[in-house]
């Protein structure tokens, strides 16, 4: 998982303007509405919204395991021509909302995509969030699902492509599910937004062609709690995702190159005015990739490995609103 998930957004080019939103939506009564256009698909309103674990990284936690559920990240882009249905059962999006969105899965910020309309490579996602009053306190639960016509390259590959010239193995399609729940713990004032509270997050993809199989994460969170200090957040979490293991079968033996991955991370988002944040942070490691592999001149060449351990990760986030 990157652990600055806000940096992975942007667009490399110093002379390109790339706009990663544009969007047109219309209700049609108090209970449905459409969209359609150019969405961002991780923004802090959008997307697998948790109260306390959500986002790009410019907010809570700078991990992209806790902005989001990471078996989404194959079918779903951060940037993309999109449109979809919004179902308000209650009327009320903050009591329960439901999502219903066509996408195109190769998009990106730097272009408008209109040119792929009705060309493939279509992901679908559906995804419902409701309030729960659980104990007379704030919580929410959400569950979602996406699915993807893409052609996709598999985990699993011979040599003998290399070899015999044999093809690149190919899987067709790929699907996931993901869920995630908030819980007040304790609210200054019920819907207030102040107090803290649990999180956590579950999700389940086919495993191949998608690398993340299962992904789960728990954590606590919290903002206002501290006696004058209502705009101080905090948070911290720990994750586990279950890998699915590349094979590459050659002649002799057959290779896997990867492991699990767990990490924890905590942050206090320290209010120096209502208009600037710092946040400092850390972050603590065990990454899938087990091993670097390079190649060392020679006759014939050495393939070298190098061990990756456990990563500390410390980062400073300073935040001016305007």
């Amino acid at each position: 998982m990157t652990v600055n998930t806000n940096q992975i957004t942007l667009t490399t080019g110093s002379d390109q303007l790339n706009i990663p939103a544009v969007s047109f939506m219309q209700f049609f009564s108090h209970y449905v509405g459409v969209f359609i256009g150019k969405v961002a698909t991780i923004t802090k309103d959008t997307g697998d919204m948790n109260e306390f674990a959500h986002g790009k990284g410019d907010t809570q936690f700078f991990n992209m395991a806790f902005n989001f559920n990471p078996v989404v990240c194959l079918t779903v882009p951060y940037s993309t021509l999109a449109g979809g249905v919004i179902i308000l059962p209650t009327t009320d999006p903050k009591e329960a909302i439901i999502t219903i969105t066509a996408l195109y899965a190769d998009g990106t910020a730097k272009s408008s995509d209109f040119d792929t309309v009705f060309k493939g490579n279509t992901a679908y996602t559906i995804e419902g969030r409701v309030r729960t009053d659980f104990f007379g306190l704030t919580g929410h639960q959400l569950v979602g699902a996406t699915y993807s016509t893409k052609n996709y390259t598999s985990l699993n590959q011979s040599l003998r492509f290399i070899i015999d010239s044999v093809p690149i193995q190919q899987k067709d399609n790929s699907w996931s599910f993901y869920y995630n729940f908030d819980q007040y713990l304790y609210e200054t004032k019920k819907g207030s937004g102040q107090g803290f509270g649990l999180f956590g997050r579950f999700g389940a993809s086919d495993g191949n062609p998608n690398p993340v199989h299962y992904f789960y994460s728990i954590g606590v969170g919290g903002k206002g709690i501290i006696p004058g200090r209502p705009l101080d957040s905090f948070g911290m979490g720990y994750y586990y995702m279950s890998v699915s293991q590349p094979k590459v079968t050659g002649l002799l033996a057959t290779r896997e190159f990867f492991a699990d991955e767990q990490g924890f991370e905590t942050y206090y988002d320290f209010a120096v005015t209502p208009w600037m944040k710092l946040t400092p942070d850390i972050q603590v490691i065990d990454p899938a990739q087990q091993n670097a592999f390079s190649i060392l001149a020679g006759t014939p060449p050495v393939i070298s490995r190098t061990g990756i351990s456990t990563a500390t990760v410390i980062g400073l986030r300073l935040q001016v609103i305007f």
